[in-house]
C-alpha cells in the first residue's frame, strides 16, 4: 500500500496547498523528463504477492500482526485486512534463469512463512479472493491497525458521503452494503514491476493494457465473494466498488472512478501522472517540506513526495511509478491485474507470459494498439474478468485489413500469443529451458481450458451435488485447494472434487 503516513486531521486549506504542491511536482517531473535525468536501461523486474491467512477449516484468520512477528522478515509486510500479508521479492534482472530463481525464492519464503503461521494455527493461502470470507469478516474493526489504512478509509468514506454498495451480477448476484472500505481487503493480487526508460514507457504501458485481458482470462482465480459465485475474476468489480469515492449522482455524470482501466493510449509517462492530478482530488493531502523545483535548481533529484502519495491512491490496473534509488530517478510500470495463486509454478507461468508479451509487443514496428481502439481493449478486459477462459477477445486479424474479430482466448493464446511471448523472453535473454517450462503451463491451461477460477467453481459444484450446503462446500473447496497447492502441481493438472 505504499509508504508510511501519520494519522491526523486536515483543515480546509490542506487540499488547496496540496494541489499546488502536486502541480509543482508535475513540473518537476516534466523537467526531469526534458533533462533526461532518468536511470539507464537495466532490464529490472520486481514481484509482489498479497496473501491470505486461514485456519485448518479454510476460514479466515485475523492475525497478520502476530504472524508477521513470527516470520520476522522484511520481505513480508502487512496489508489492508488483518487476514492479509504481502511478500516482496527484491528486483531481479530479466535474463538467464531468473524465472527458476524467482520460483525457488518464492517457494522457500512461502514455506517458511507457512510454517511460522502454523505455529499460530494458521496457514498461508495464495488465492485471488478467499471463498470463505463473509461480510462479518470485512468490517472496519478487521482493518490492519496502520495509520495509512485508517486515514485512507476515513477519507474515502468522507469523500463518498455514504455507505459503499457492492452490486455485482455474475453467475449469481451479490448486493452488500458496507460502512467502510474493508471489502477491498478481499482482493489479493500479484503485482509485476518493470523498470523502463522514459522513451520506452509509453510502448510498455500500452502493451500492458492490451494484454491485461489475456492475463486475466488465463489466470483468473477469484470466482467467489461472500459465498456467491460471481465473475471468473471478481477482484476488478469488487475493487472498483469498494474504493469508489463517487455517489451515484457523480457516477451518472461520468466522473472517473479511482479504480480505472483508463480511456486512451498514451505517448509519454507524463500523460498518466498529469491525468491523475487533473481528474482525481487528493485523499491524503500530506505535504513534504521539499520544494521539488528548488531541489532541481540546486542540482538534486526531488522525491516528488506528493505526486507519489497521490499516485498510490489511484488504482490503475497498469500503474505508473516514479521512484528514486541511489540518488537516481527511475520509472516503472506496475501491472496489477493478476490474482494471487494458485501455485508458485502458476504465478511464474503468468509472469513469463506477461514479460514475454510486453517485450514482444513493445518492440513491434506496427504494434497491436495502433490497430485497436482503446475501447476494444477496455471491453476485452471486462469480458475476460466475467468469463475467464471462456472469453472471446477483440483482436486484429491478419489478411482482413487489420479489422477486429472476436477470437476465443484459448485459441488466440495458443496460436498467436505464446509464440510472441517466447520471442519476447528470448529478447530478454531468458534461458530456453525456463522459457519453455513456464510457457508450457499456459499452453496446457488453454488446451484443457482450466484455470484457478474454473477449478474452484467445478469443485464447489461437485461438493454441492454431493449434498454439502453452500458454506460447507466453499470451506471444502478451500481445504482441497490448500492440499493441492502443497503438491506443487500447477492448477491445470488438479483433480476436481474432494
Amino acid at each position: 500500500m505504499g509508504e508510511k503516513v501519520v494519522a491526523g486531521g486536515f483543515d480546509l486549506a490542506d487540499r488547496r496547498r496540496y494541489r499546488d504542491k502536486l502541480h509543482r511536482c508535475l513540473e518537476g517531473l516534466r523537467r526531469l523528463l526534458d533533462e533526461q535525468r532518468f536511470d539507464r536501461p537495466r532490464d529490472l523486474m520486481g514481484l509482489e504477492i498479497e496473501l491470505n491467512l486461514a485456519d485448518a477449516e479454510g476460514m479466515p484468520r485475523m492475525m497478520n500482526t502476530e504472524v508477521l512477528e513470527r516470520i520476522a522478515s522484511r520481505d513480508f509486510q502487512t496489508e489492508l485486512g488483518q487476514f492479509n500479508l504481502e511478500v516482496n521479492i527484491l528486483p531481479h534482472r530479466l535474463s538467464g534463469r531468473v524465472l527458476d530463481q524467482l520460483a525457488e525464492e518464492l517457494r522457500t519464503g512461502l514455506a517458511y512463512a507457512d510454517r511460522k503461521a502454523g505455529e499460530l494455527d494458521a496457514r498461508i493461502v495464495m488465492i485471488g479472493i478467499l471463498p470463505t470470507l463473509t461480510g462479518d469478516d470485512l468490517v472496519s474493526a478487521n482493518l490492519t491497525a496502520v495509520d495509512r489504512y485508517t486515514l485512507l478509509n476515513d477519507q474515502v468514506m468522507a469523500s463518498r458521503g455514504e455507505e459503499v454498495v457492492l452490486d455485482i451480477e455474475g453467475v449469481e448476484r451479490l448486493r452488500y452494503v458496507s460502512s467502510s472500505i474493508a471489502p477491498e481487503a478481499a482482493c489479493t493480487s500479484v503485482q509485476l514491476h518493470l523498470q523502463v526508460t522514459p522513451g520506452r514507457f509509453a510502448d510498455v504501458w500500452n502493451a500492458a493494457q492490451v494484454i491485461s485481458a489475456v492475463q486475466v482470462a488465463v489466470g483468473a482465480n477469484s470466482p467467489f465473494l461472500f459465498g456467491r459465485e460471481l465473475w471468473r475474476e471478481s477482484r476488478p468489480p469488487l475493487f472498483l466498488q469498494a474504493t469508489d469515492t463517487r455517489p451515484p449522482e457523480l457516477i451518472a455524470q461520468g466522473v472517473r472512478p479511482r479504480t480505472w482501466f483508463g480511456e486512451r493510449w498514451i505517448s509519454s509517462a507524463y500523460d498518466l501522472f498529469e491525468e491523475n492530478v487533473r481528474y482525481f482530488p487528493s485523499l491524503l493531502p500530506i505535504r513534504d517540506d521539499e520544494d521539488p523545483l528548488e531541489t532541481l535548481d540546486d542540482g538534486g533529484v526531488p522525491s516528488l513526495h506528493e505526486m507519489v502519495l497521490h499516485n498510490g491512491t489511484i488504482y490503475r490496473w497498469n500503474r505508473p511509478v516514479y521512484a528514486v534509488a541511489d540518488g537516481v530517478p527511475h520509472l516503472r510500470v506496475e501491472n496489477r491485474v493478476l490474482p494471487a495463486g494458485p501455485t508458485v509454478t502458476d504465478v511464474l507461468a503468468n509472469t513469463a507470459l506477461y514479460y514475454g508479451l510486453v517485450r514482444a509487443m513493445a518492440d513491434e514496428a506496427r504494434p497491436v494498439w495502433s490497430r485497436m481502439p482503446f475501447s476494444a481493449a477496455a471491453e476485452n478486459f471486462d469480458n475476460a474478468c466475467r468469463h475467464g477462459m471462456e472469453a472471446r477477445l477483440w483482436w486484429p486479424r491478419p489478411g482482413r485489413g487489420g479489422s477486429l474479430a472476436a477470437v476465443p482466448v484459448d485459441r488466440l493464446v495458443r496460436e498467436e500469443l505464446l509464440p510472441m511471448a517466447a520471442a519476447g523472453l528470448d529478447a530478454w535473454g531468458i534461458e530456453p529451458g525456463d522459457r519453455d517450462r513456464y510457457l508450457s503451463v499456459i499452453d496446457e491451461r488453454c488446451r484443457r481450458r482450466v484455470n484457478g477460477a474454473s477449478w474452484q467453481a467445478d469443485t464447489y459444484h461437485r461438493a454441492l451435488d454431493g449434498g454439502l450446503d453452500r458454506e460447507k462446500a466453499l470451506a471444502m473447496t478451500v481445504r482441497r485447494y490448500c492440499e493441492l497447492v502443497r503438491t506443487g502441481e500447477p492448477v491445470h493438472g488438479w483433480p476436481v472434487g474432494p
